[in-house]
């Protein structure tokens, strides 16, 4: 390596940007060097006697590495300008720009942030593209950015299938992982893949990122799935730079954690060196691509400049650290290498650095000028798309009669055609309806498939469809929505299961940080449509505790994008999967269907045996619109109650002891979808009311009751009478003292009746 000699003077080199040291040594060294070179090679010949990088191949990859660096100095003095508004930079890592080279463009690929020299390289494999400009427009936020559409600094692109990402905690890896698997499930499926057959999908993270429990969840289900000799062509990509912002990897802890990992085939790579790495890069991608299983690799980077722009190694690193790791700087090897292979002289290499420099400030000044989002409803385009008429003609598409009657051994034996049906059964019958509507989707989770789900929903799914479209998963359920992520980014339709809502809180992120995200962060060029089923709630009698009885519903109302809707009886549930089915198909949306555990076998409403939530099959094409809710007693304005799910029977049994006792006439609103509220509708059913109860089994803080009161007060409603009946803010504890904190039919009937003590 070339020796860089720290600047003499201590005390400046201390309150040097270390952007600037930089800068500074790389052009030193260049100008410094006195070797003899080599007679220059061919191109295609060896850069380095021994090496498998040819000099023409080195020479594009030098130069992705200089474009890297000079994105990163461009960055750092314009952002002082407040004129770019991202600097957590790539320096120390152009190394990566390897891995562009020995992947495909149409290879997945979901990256560390510090990924500047890989999409410089990987633009190579596209005519027309110029990433300069492209991270320009990013870095500036300019409502032109190709990946966001200035929604944020991502390194992202549609041509380059590049998924944006804006995880810094690997919370990007179980959907990595889920993309490597849906690429063998679709060809198990014969469904068409957006990509070759034989792709391969990249997913890079730092030595740091290894650490966190979202990482381990993927590193886990690959090697689980390798061990079942199940193909998952991903080649995880650790960049190790030693440091998590502040904080020191161990050093040899990588290699000690992966190299022997059974089911992760672990490469090492120098990403200082390209001469060296390259062969070793080759190698892990080529064995990944060829076994099609899980492969680490270890990519030996540093990190130059500071974590971001706003941090001052100088306050918490030594000087002799940091000139340490300056000296290590993978563009004084590259120079280096330039320089003894006689490729390029001092003056060519400076030059070529210059002109990237120019290059890169023009194209600053040029994204500049650009137009940035200048209103709410820009920022917010791509989040929610919605074609109320696409969808609805979606979801009343019917699948073709043939096909139903031979599911189901005979015209005589469609739901339909049977008595009515409780909510368990008709899920059930929902959801092969939508399996065999759509011959791309899965359905899939814990015990959905030999037995059925805890609760038999998924009863018979397997026997009918088949492993390949149903089946079990492991127990995570971070995974579990990672893969339905990985399944939908290749065209198929997964609806997963999560067992209990209690489970979803463990792996929340993935619909919030993850999967509502894409659409958002990737301008709407990227979807990953999916319908995730989770049973929940309470009043689940002699079973459960916190755990099989949660009804906070809180997280879910805050995830921007998602839609969830809750039945309260079989026909609604069947209309409500085939809007959603087709929300996702059509609009690529990502779904909740909040299923009321306590309702599965409800047959009964007033008294045993009356048979009055029992429901008919709604007929092939019967579909709901989004925000529609079900109104019964339309013309009663004497007491409106707002309520959803185990609400809806208990307010229903309430009704006859209020209208007894106050002679009020009381309609129940059944709101059904619960993210987004439809304030609309909620005001138009409050227009004639004389009294609002808003009957809420969620709990006190944060539920849809407070929803449901803002719409009001926000509509005018404000001045109404108005009681809300809700659960208590505890966990729930066991067996018959779990209903002390959830609302009940007494509760329900004595709100109302201190409404009616009121003038």
């Amino acid at each position: 390596m070339f020796a860089v000699v720290p600047d003499p003077i201590p005390a400046r080199m201390r309150v040097l940007n270390r952007a600037e040291v930089c800068d500074v040594n790389f052009l030193e060294a260049v100008r410094s060097w006195r070797g003899l070179p080599r007679p220059k090679p061919a191109p295609d010949a060896p850069i380095l006697p021994g090496s498998t990088l040819t000099a023409a191949v080195f020479a594009e990859l030098f130069d992705s590495q200089l474009a890297s660096r000079q994105l990163d100095l461009m960055a750092r003095v314009l952002r002082v300008q407040n004129r770019v508004f991202y600097t957590i930079g790539s320096s120390g890592h152009e190394g990566n720009a390897l891995l562009a080279r020995a992947c495909r463009h149409t290879d997945p690929a979901f990256l560390h942030y510090r990924s500047g020299a890989f999409m410089a390289e990987r633009a190579r494999q596209v005519p027309g593209l110029d990433p300069l400009r492209d991270a320009a427009l990013s870095f500036a936020a300019s409502a032109d950015d190709p990946a966001s559409g200035g929604r944020h600094k991502v390194w992202g692109s549609r041509p380059l299938w590049v998924l944006p990402q804006t995880s810094t905690i690997a919370s990007h890896l179980p959907k990595a992982l889920g993309t490597a698997l849906a690429i063998e499930s679709g060809k198990r499926l014969g469904q068409p893949l957006p990509i070759p057959a034989d792709s391969i999908v990249l997913c890079s993270f730092g030595d740091a990122s290894a650490n966190h429990a979202t990482a381990q969840t993927a590193f886990n289900t690959a090697m689980w799935s390798a061990y079942q000799k199940l193909p998952a062509p991903i080649l995880f990509v650790c960049e190790d730079n030693g440091l998590g912002i502040s904080v020191k990897t161990p050093e040899g802890w990588i290699a000690e954690r992966f190299s022997r990992q059974p089911g992760l085939d672990y490469y090492y790579a120098d990403g200082l060196d390209l001469a060296a790495g390259h062969a070793q890069v080759q190698a892990a991608v080529e064995h990944c691509r060829r076994t099609r299983r899980p492969t680490f690799l270890h990519l030996r980077t540093t990190r130059l400049m500071g974590h971001a722009g706003t941090d001052f190694e100088v306050e918490w690193r030594t000087l002799a650290d940091l000139c340490a790791a300056e000296a290590q700087d993978p563009l004084l090897r590259s120079a280096q290498i330039a320089l003894e292979s006689g490729w390029m002289d001092a003056a060519g290499i400076e030059a070529a650095y210059e002109t990237l420099r120019a290059r890169c400030l023009s194209a600053a000044a040029d994204a500049e000028g650009r137009p940035k989002l200048q209103s709410l409803d820009e920022v917010v385009a791509p989040l929610a798309p919605y074609t109320p008429a696409a969808v609805m003609a979606e979801a009343q598409r019917p699948v073709p009669a043939e096909a139903r009657e031979a599911l189901y051994g005979g015209a005589d034996a469609l739901p339909e055609r049977q008595p009515p049906r409780h909510l368990a059964v008709q899920i059930n019958h929902g959801l092969q309806e939508l399996l065999c509507k759509y011959p791309q989707a899965l359905l899939f989770g814990e015990d959905v498939a030999q037995k059925g789900g805890v609760y038999t929903v998924t009863k018979d799914l397997l026997r009918r469809f088949g492993p390949r479209r149903v089946f079990n998963t492991l127990l995570d359920e971070t995974m579990i929505l990672g893969m339905a992520q990985g399944l939908a980014n290749m065209g198929l339709l997964p609806i997963p299961e999560i067992q209990y809502l209690a489970y979803l809180h463990n792996a929340i992120d993935q619909l919030r940080g993850e999967a509502c995200s894409l659409q958002f962060f990737s301008n709407d060029q990227f979807r990953n449509p999916m319908l995730v089923r989770v049973a929940g709630l309470g009043y689940q009698k002699g079973f459960g505790g916190h755990f099989h009885n949660d009804n906070s519903i809180t997280a879910l109302r805050d995830i921007p994008g998602l839609v969830v809707g809750c039945p309260s009886r079989g026909d609604d549930a069947v209309m409500m999967l085939r809007t959603l089915a087709a929300l996702a198909r059509v609009d690529g949306r990502v779904a909740v269907f909040l299923e009321p555990i306590a309702l599965y076998m409800s047959k009964d409403l007033h008294a045993p045996g009356d048979g009055q939530w029992l429901f008919d099959y709604p007929a092939v094409g019967q579909a709901l619109v989004l925000g529609e809710g079900r109104v019964y007693a339309t013309d009663a304005d004497d007491l409106v109650v707002f309520t959803y799910g185990n609400g809806v029977p208990m307010a229903l049994r309430a009704v006859p002891a209020i209208q007894a006792q106050t002679g009020w006439q009381v309609r129940v609103v059944d709101l059904r979808w619960l993210v987004p509220l439809d304030a609309g509708f909620i005001a138009a059913q409050a227009a004639t009311a004389r009294r609002v109860l808003v009957l809420d089994e969620g709990r006190h803080s944060g539920g849809v009751g407070e929803g449901v009161v803002t719409a009001l007060v926000e509509a005018g409603h404000g001045h109404l009478p108005l009681r809300r009946v809700c659960g208590a803010d505890t966990y729930t504890p066991l067996a018959g003292a779990a209903m002390f904190g959830l609302p009940s039919d007494n509760a329900v009937i004595g709100a109302a009746l201190d409404l009616a003590q009121e003038p």
